[in-house]
């Protein structure tokens, strides 16, 4: 594996996060709720923290911890919310497309596969995710889209 740096580097800083429910329609420019989230190296381990907040009700708050799985060959994103929700993705960065991906049980029942498709620009990531309630049907959930925010 490259170093874990390179290929996440493209998510570190602070984003606004805009969330799109289905049926509506999506604005532009997409509203600035004030709902946040930061990538950030924890020190030099090569582990990414990710942390956000939603102030509006219903989507939680919460943080990730983001690290290279050598054994399955991927990275990890170990998730927690604030409804304790925890969870494991597997994570990829490739070609401008970032995927997390839950298609196995791991710290809590999988009662439903998830997935993240998002394409990575320059200052957005632009996309959804989606649910397979039977693991193998996949439907929208909600459009999920992050805006770069201005370093200060």
């Amino acid at each position: 594996m490259t170093d874990p740096r390179l290929t996440l580097a493209p998510l570190v800083g602070e984003w606004s996060v805009a969330i799109v429910m289905p049926g509506d329609e999506r604005p532009d420019p997409l509203p600035d709720v004030g709902a946040r989230t930061t990538w950030e190296w924890l020190g030099d381990s090569g582990l990414l923290l990710q942390r956000w907040s939603i102030p509006i009700e219903g989507p939680p708050n919460g943080l990730a911890v983001i690290g290279w799985d050598e054994e399955r060959g991927t990275f990890l994103q170990h998730y927690f919310d604030d409804r304790t929700v925890v969870r494991v993705y597997e994570l990829r960065l490739e070609d401008g497309e970032l995927t997390l991906e839950r298609t196995r049980a791991d710290f809590s029942p999988l009662d439903f596969s998830q997935r993240y498709v998002g394409t990575v620009g320059e200052g957005r990531i632009d996309g959804a995710w989606f649910m397979a309630e039977d693991h193998r049907t996949w439907d929208k959930d909600f459009d999920l889209v992050y805006t770069r925010l201005p370093t200060t």
